[in-house]
């Protein structure tokens, strides 16, 4: 056990964690030749294409050092706060951190939190400034900001370049070092903490595990303490770039299990494994169970595909334990799931997952938060869409969720990043400047506001150079209104929203606007509206196609024309009372995206 380190890299998005992650790897030869490639350990091409890491991926190398030669357990994490629930999980599995900070922009909100997680858990953190071999790099000033934020030396801070290699065996000589070996007890009875697991689809599940204490050996008898459920260990082994498998494991080492479990349910991330003959006292306090922010329902556009929706997402939620889901149905679009997302691009990661790795084809409504109604009975109901709002006359007040933002961005940008922030309902709590020309900027907002498209917009005002973080902060009455869309007096559910009084009437009207642009055109005319309980506040009418039906009548008395209009006109009223308007899917997308 002396000879092993765990540790994982965390760093903001873009400051270089896969690619120093690739460094590692090859300088300890894990992985050679043709297997070689860059971000190695991002094996999801939605991971490739966008150049995020989106999954927790755990592989082990080994080193030699001073003669001896020492086992290392690396975790890549992601670095988008969408994701930082799967940091969590990296954090509790490991006793080292490598906190990477680019050298060319500084240290950012999401350093800051994630670095907070990682002190939270005792670990040793080991700073190193990446992309050292840039012209834009500024070591002094970074190191600067590394010594203030963690109250270290100066000679602690390692300068690296994960692009050339520069400066990877003083981290590796730095991990050893540091980072002390796991403590456990591998004569101990098993006690084994779950931090990720997959389905597959010739062996069932595959749980990561972290050993703690006790040894497991092939074949053993184990249980899952949180389901009680007992299955034999066919395979256990260790992460190399696939699995390989090992005859024993034991405390410190981080490994996988298969044990041929076929149902999502019977495996949790966060619960403990343990001998059946010799089990251990308690279970390992696992991780706090996760809050989602955005709420949206997920419907498959055939009705039939109803089941085949539901175990897609209990397979994806096997590998992404933050997505949380339960069944509704809708009017306009039938039987589907309410599903819990920690933000905007989790859900669009989650929607492009379904698509490529299920084939399910699915319409997302518009995302809403949750919210707590406080009856005139003295009753509390959590509302996680509109549609399960209680009557109007019912209602006492309702509350909405707030979060403590945190944005660090240059000086230049403070007026605009305040105007939006204020635009969105915001309260400014404090600023105060981090070093030279950056800023901390700490807001108090409506999770609601921030839901569509705050993020998008602060990038685009600060050039990409604002960088932001959040967390809950409790709960606040506010004056919300339903708003309904309704399509010829119908409304349609998927698309109504809790919105704030002041802004209904300019969200109402734009909202019809652009419907009127998408849905197509019908034999009869089509009314736009949105109101607010039985007050219509904007309307647009969709022209019904025509044809023209005096084209034949040339000359003559002007009565002929009108008797063949008024039959057109008794058609089309018939036509409109057993019509139907089918909403494309482009419609629903394009409400989110309104500016």
């Amino acid at each position: 056990m002396k000879k092993i380190r765990n540790f994982c890299i965390i760093a903001h998005i873009d400051h270089g964690k896969s690619t120093l992650a690739d460094r590692l790897l090859e300088n300890t030869q894990t992985v050679i030749g043709k297997e070689m490639q860059s971000q190695v350990l991002d094996n999801m091409d939605l991971e490739r294409e966008r150049g995020i890491t989106i999954k927790s991926h755990a592989i082990q190398m080994n080193y030699t050092h001073g003669g001896e030669e020492y086992t290392l357990n690396l975790i890549d994490t992601p670095g988008h706060v969408d994701f930082s629930y799967e940091v969590s999980r990296s954090i509790a599995a490991c006793e080292g951190a490598l906190l990477i900070v680019d050298a060319t922009q500084g240290i950012q909100a999401q350093t800051i939190s994630n670095l907070y997680m990682a002190i939270e858990h005792d670990l040793e953190i080991i700073p190193v400034m990446n992309k050292m071999d840039m012209d834009s790099a500024m070591p002094e000033e970074v190191e600067d900001q590394i010594v203030e934020l963690l109250g270290c030396k100066r000679d602690d801070v390692l300068r690296a370049s994960g692009k050339t290699g520069m400066g990877i065996d003083e981290i590796l000589a730095a991990i050893v070092e540091r980072i002390p070996a796991p403590k456990g007890d591998p004569e101990a009875p098993l006690q084994a903490l779950i931090f990720d697991s997959v389905f597959n689809s010739f062996r069932g599940i595959i749980a990561y595990m972290k050993i703690v204490n006790g040894t497991i050996k092939k074949g053993d008898l184990v249980k899952f303490v949180n389901t009680g459920k007992e299955y034999n260990a066919d395979d256990i082994g260790i992460l190399k770039l696939d699995m390989s498998p090992t005859d024993t494991l034991s405390a410190g080492n981080v490994g996988y299990i298969i044990s041929g479990i076929k149902t999502s349910k019977e495996v949790k991330v966060g619960d403990t494994i343990t001998h059946v003959k010799r089990p251990c006292d308690k279970a390992i306090s696992g991780f706090e169970e996760v809050k989602p922010m955005v709420f949206a329902g997920v419907y498959p556009i055939e009705a039939e595909d109803f089941e085949d929706l539901r175990s897609s997402l209990e397979k994806l939620q096997l590998n992404d334990a933050s997505l949380t889901f339960e069944p509704e149905s809708s009017v306009a679009l039938g039987f589907g799931f309410r599903c819990g997302f920690l933000g905007l691009l989790h859900m669009e990661i989650i929607q492009e997952r379904l698509d490529r790795e299920f084939d399910m084809n699915v319409i997302t409504t518009v995302p809403n938060v949750s919210y707590k109604v406080h009856t005139k009975k003295g009753d509390l109901v959590e509302v996680h869409n509109p549609a399960g709002l209680p009557d109007i006359m019912a209602i006492e007040t309702i509350e909405e969720p707030y979060i403590r933002a945190s944005v660090i961005t240059r000086t230049d940008y403070i007026g605009q990043i305040m105007t939006l922030c204020l635009g969105k309902r915001g309260e400014l709590v404090k600023q105060e400047y981090v070093s030279g020309n950056r800023i901390e900027i700490i807001y108090d907002l409506p999770l609601g506001e921030i839901v569509f498209d705050f993020y998008d917009k602060l990038k685009s005002i600060s050039k990409g150079y604002a960088s932001f973080d959040y967390h809950m902060n409790g709960w606040r009455p506010s004056k919300l209104v339903k708003l309904d869309i309704l399509l010829n007096g119908e409304p349609v559910d998927a698309l109504s929203s809790l919105i704030h009084f002041d802004n209904a009437t300019s969200l109402g009207r734009r909202m019809c606007e652009k419907l009127s642009e998408l849905i197509p055109r019908q034999q009869f005319d089509i009314a736009v509206q949105a109101a607010i309980g039985a007050k219509i506040i904007a309307r647009e009418t969709i022209k019904a196609v025509r044809k023209d039906v005096t084209a034949k009548c040339y000359g003559g008395d002007v009565t002929r024309k009108r008797k063949l209009l008024e039959k057109q006109k008794k058609g089309k009223k018939r036509m409109k009372q057993i019509g139907n308007v089918q909403v494309p899917q482009k419609a629903f997308l394009a409400v989110l995206k309104l500016d």
